[in-house]
């Protein structure tokens, strides 16, 4: 579908869009004149990770293309707690925990988003939903949404399917999420509501509440959920989370996840977490053999200059480097020499930590990764899994122990 606003162009280019209420009125409105449009994010944590992304790029890309953005932190849905794609309840947090969250989450927004006079919007939910007489709400609100209809959204099928329980309070998620869009359409004129594609149910009521309660059109837009070429979740690693906060994931660490991004997903990872043009987008991930190499420095130094800044990322990117291209020679690491036979047939892992001088016993070896010492290529390991060529980073695979004690393989 071509689109005439500059937003759904670029999204569509760039792999955002699933699917929508209505994509031609909303393209129409976009067009139009400017629309403000919202995402919701509960504060769970003092850091989003990097699964959370994909939804901060839609309202950055709202906002350079002339519309508002409005952040919505979920100060007041975080206590009850998001029933999608979960098996079990989440620990309530107080007030004083999520307020804590809100004003930590709030600095990896501000390199995305302008939250200046006429920019975007950091608004929380608890500002109303805490204010809600519950009686009132049932008798406004509660003939609005049919137990039916209901059942039939994934985030509550899918959970019933799997006979985990679910309780009244997360049930109520979905209207807490469906009031917010009527209030914000009230507050602020917000006419669109954003999210994965695991939202669409939640954001089909915020929809409809709007239609029914404020006789107003209003949009929904879902991206794809995230994962990669082979099938796992975007944002983690064998060590956890990805975090956007700086003291949680350093830029260093950050960059190291980009770099470590699959062959076949660099072009999808360039498109989405990037704002290099898309020929140029292209260009990249049309190289093959050891060129693509050059694709994920380029996609770790971008994706990291948008979140830590362009300094933190070159500095990043030249660390690397250091220790990778120019290894022992320019950074006095020890270093074992081994053939790419051997190394495809499994190089034990103890093996190379003990052969590089950083262990030495296996039972040694084994203390390390219990308190998460032992990290291969920056990432620490949590298995005694042997080192293979799929880990070679330009002909070497780093070790470490701790922070200080490092050590390369390199292959010939």
């Amino acid at each position: 579908m071509k689109f005439k606003s500059d937003f759904l162009q670029t999204l569509d280019e760039r792999g955002l869009i699933h699917q929508g209420t209505n994509l031609e009125g909303l393209d129409q409105r976009l067009a139009a004149g400017v629309v403000t449009g919202y995402i919701g994010f509960d504060a769970t944590a003092r850091s989003l990770h990097a699964g959370s992304l994909i939804q901060i790029m839609l309202l950055h890309w709202l906002a350079e293309t002339g519309h508002r953005p409005i952040a919505l932190m979920g100060g007041g849905t975080t206590k009850v707690g998001d029933p999608t794609g979960r098996d079990q309840s989440r620990a309530l947090l107080t007030d004083s925990e999520i307020d804590a969250n809100i004003r930590s989450i709030k600095g990896a927004f501000e390199r995305f988003l302008n939250f200046g006079a006429g920019g975007a919007i950091m608004a929380n939910n608890d500002d109303w939903l805490s204010r809600l007489s519950y009686v009132e709400f049932l008798r406004d609100y509660g003939s609005l949404f049919t137990i039916n209809r209901m059942l039939t959204f994934d985030s509550v099928k899918l959970r019933l399917e799997r006979e985990s329980p679910m309780t009244f309070l997360e049930f109520n998620y979905m209207l807490m999420q469906a009031y917010d869009f009527h209030e914000l359409h009230r507050r602020h004129g917000c006419a669109l509501q954003m999210g994965g594609s695991d939202q669409w149910g939640n954001i089909v009521n915020g929809v409809e509440l709007c239609r029914r309660k404020d006789g107003a059109e209003v949009f929904g837009l879902t991206t794809p959920l995230l994962t990669t070429a082979s099938g796992k979740k975007m944002g983690k690693t064998e060590s956890g989370a990805v975090w956007l906060n700086a003291d949680m994931t350093s830029a260093y660490d950050y960059w190291q996840y980009w770099r470590n991004t699959g062959d076949a997903d660099v072009g999808a990872m360039l498109a989405r977490f990037t704002k290099l043009p898309m020929a140029e987008v292209s260009r990249l991930a049309a190289l093959g053999g050891a060129e693509i190499n050059e694709a994920k420095k380029i996609l770790a130094t971008e994706a990291t200059a948008l979140l830590h800044g362009r300094p933190a990322a070159e500095e990043a990117a030249e660390t690397a480097r250091r220790t990778f291209e120019e290894g022992a020679s320019a950074s006095g690491l020890p270093t074992m020499t081994v053939s790419r036979a051997e190394l495809d047939a499994g190089l034990p892992l103890f093996r190379a930590f003990a052969e590089t001088g950083l262990i030495a016993s296996n039972g040694e070896g084994r203390r390390h990764i219990t308190a998460g010492a032992i990290r291969v290529n920056d990432v620490p390991r949590t298995h005694e899994n042997p080192l293979t060529t799929d880990e070679l980073v330009d002909g070497a695979i780093k070790l470490s122990v701790g922070r200080k004690k490092h050590a390369l393989v390199r292959a010939i």
